[in-house]
């Protein structure tokens, strides 16, 4: 949801482009946190995470046009992530849905009170008698 928000900051069309350096740094800062979160719910070799983190590393350009275009990139990188982690995270979801908890068997459980009370029976034979 967050990233979502960020992504709408930078792409909206109604939204106005950054004005100042800093306004611009502060975005590809958010930007670059979300891919870092995203990146854990995706698989090391997916492209998309690959570019991502290629654009995430780069340093902004200096100058108007280049750095609201490096901004731009990037919120697309981050757009495109975050669709891969949700699809991504519903798959894994769905495999962990379809496992089951291992419960022991009968025998397991007989076999384990058996073994119980047989340790119990030993240790009060083995105590002295007053």
């Amino acid at each position: 949801m967050a990233t979502a928000e960020t992504v709408a900051l930078v792409l909206d069309e109604e939204s106005p482009l950054p004005e100042t350096a800093a306004d611009v740094e502060d975005l590809a800062r958010r930007l670059r946190g979300h891919i870092n979160r995203l990146g854990v719910m995706v698989p090391k070799e997916t492209p998309v995470l690959r570019h991502a983190q290629q654009l995430g590393s780069a340093e902004v350009p200096d100058g108007y046009v280049p750095s609201r275009v490096y901004l731009v990139q990037l919120a697309k990188a981050a757009q495109e992530l975050a669709a891969t982690a949700e699809t991504c995270g519903s798959g894994r979801a769905k495999q962990q849905q379809g496992r089951r908890r291992w419960t022991p068997r009968i025998n397991i459980l007989r076999g384990a009170v058996f073994a119980l009370a047989l340790a119990c029976l030993v240790l009060a034979v083995s105590v002295p008698r007053a």
